[in-house]
């Protein structure tokens, strides 16, 4: 089978099963050139994959005795290959780092997706779920200068999808996303990218499914950005 099926889950951070575009809503994120401006309260560029240094947070103290410094940070870092690339219509990842792959999203109605050739333009995707990580931070650095979009909001367990902007990175610089910003994998602009990645290894997860929650599907814009970037007008800062 080559297109999914009503029936057929798919394996985000959390288990979901598609629901056709047309029985939901749908948010579509605006559009945000990265710079160090766009990113603050969200991460901050990387120029030197190998000199960036990810951001731990201690330990949570649980009751009015301080955590020991020191301590409660001693979890380190992990780090390996980032892939995500299409697959037809659909955008699969595979994090190294923690031996995990995921669906992240749908360039046409998901029960229509097909892996084994593209449908459509590759202009937008549909996606379903975010997550954030308490315990730390997490670098993403393109190792061929390939262009991204990630879909970021601020931290807030009462995150709505209204909350989120896509930010588009021409690939000439990575990102170090913040702990407890919510964020979804990178998402390819061309074909597939290839990241270095490094984060908390305690890689802890707190999940928002938009589908299940709000009732939409986030549509985060990929090609229409190409256009304006380099002689063309700039994007508005959110």
């Amino acid at each position: 089978m080559h297109t999914q099926s009503s029936l057929q889950g798919v394996q985000g951070t959390t288990y979901f099963v598609p629901i056709s575009l047309e029985k939901v809503g749908i948010f579509e994120a605006p559009l945000v050139e990265a710079t160090e401006e766009s990113l603050a309260g969200y991460g901050r560029l990387v120029d030197d994959f190998d000199l960036a240094e990810v951001d731990i947070v201690t330990w949570p103290q649980p009751g009015w005795r301080p955590v020991l410094p020191g301590t409660g940070n001693e979890g380190g870092i992990t780090s390996g290959e980032f892939i995500v690339e299409w697959k037809g219509d659909i955008v699969y990842t595979f994090n190294h780092a923690v031996n995990k792959g995921y669906v992240t999203g749908w360039t046409t109605d998901p029960l229509q997706a097909r892996e084994d050739r593209s449908t459509t333009p590759r202009d937008y995707i549909y996606t379903f779920e975010a997550n954030y990580h308490p315990d730390g931070g997490q670098i993403f650095y393109p190792r061929n200068q390939e262009p991204f979009v990630m879909l970021l909001a601020k931290p807030t367990d009462d995150v709505r999808p209204e909350h989120f902007r896509a930010f588009y990175f021409d690939g000439k610089k990575g990102v170090h996303i913040n702990p407890s910003v919510w964020h979804q994998p990178a998402f390819p602009v061309n074909e597939h990218v290839v990241f270095d990645d490094k984060q908390g290894r305690v890689h802890a997860c707190i999940g928002c499914q938009f589908v299940e929650e709000f009732g939409v599907y986030i549509k985060v814009p990929l090609r229409p950005i190409a256009s304006r970037i380099k002689g063309h007008p700039r994007m508005a800062l959110p």
